[in-house]
């Protein structure tokens, strides 16, 4: 039990910027088996986002309160996977050849397809949250972002790393996960959707899984596998298709 809590710990220290390292220490080899908890992390992340958004619509207008909501959340985890999902962008949009990719995906500039695809994702990601239906607004940000770090997981766990360990940000190589443990990340990922009542808004679901196959695809062909920053875009492109399929769903509803 206290291994397991050393890598819960290692996960919350590593998805975000709580500094448990002050209060504990945590042996590095932890951080090699956090993939099964990002899901579970992402509880701590979105259901804070989730009660900072509800706390704050109630002093301000539902646009600020959804911009304000985010920044803590992007504070909280250090635009950790902000940062990833602009990389991708410029190393997708801009590369060419694997090396290419890899390349462009390492450089700390911010090029023009990160710039774009950054503004574009957040104009989305205010406008989906300003539609969803304000009474289910808290508990759809609690239910997207387990369940996009738990899609982001699986990629991870069935695809090789691209990069050489040494070359990585992390300098770490995460573990691969069992049968048992698979399905202990589908249980962190997917149980807080039980909290949508009406099982229909389950069917959005469907968007954010086809984000992920795409994304699964285009890396393995490009780069033979996935980096920190594929992962990191996984993750924030199947939390917004969540979003989006969840508004088309409500709006296919009688």
């Amino acid at each position: 039990m206290k291994k397991v809590l050393h890598q819960i710990l290692a996960a919350i220290t590593f998805f975000t910027r709580i500094p448990l390292w002050k209060i504990i220490e945590i042996p590095a080899e932890s951080f090699q088996k956090i993939i099964l908890f990002w899901p579970l992390t992402a509880w701590i992340t979105g259901g804070i986002t989730g009660l900072s958004w509800l706390a704050l619509s109630q002093l301000f207008p539902p646009t600020l309160s959804i911009i304000l909501a985010l920044a803590i959340k992007t504070l909280l985890t250090g635009a950790l996977h902000e940062d990833g999902l602009g990389d991708f962008f410029d190393g997708f949009g801009g590369g060419k050849t694997k090396a290419d990719v890899l390349r462009i995906m390492k450089d700390s500039h911010i090029g023009s397809y990160a710039l774009v695809g950054l503004i574009f994702y957040y104009l989305i990601l205010i406008n989906t949250l300003l539609i969803i239906p304000t009474p289910l607004t808290p508990v759809v940000i609690f239910v997207a972002d387990p369940l996009s770090k738990m899609l982001s997981a699986l990629m991870m766990n069935n695809l090789p790393y691209a990069r050489l360990v040494e070359d990585s940000k992390a300098k770490t190589a995460f573990e691969k996960l069992n049968i048992i443990k698979t399905v202990l990340l589908l249980i962190f990922g997917l149980l807080p959707i039980c909290l949508l009542i009406n099982p229909t808004l389950w069917l959005a679901t469907i968007l954010p899984i086809i984000t992920l196959l795409y994304i699964y695809r285009i890396s393995k062909k490009t780069i033979g596998g996935y980096t920190g920053d594929v992962c990191g875009a996984t993750a924030l492109l199947c939390e917004l298709s969540f979003y989006v399929g969840l508004i088309l769903v409500l709006k296919l509803l009688p």
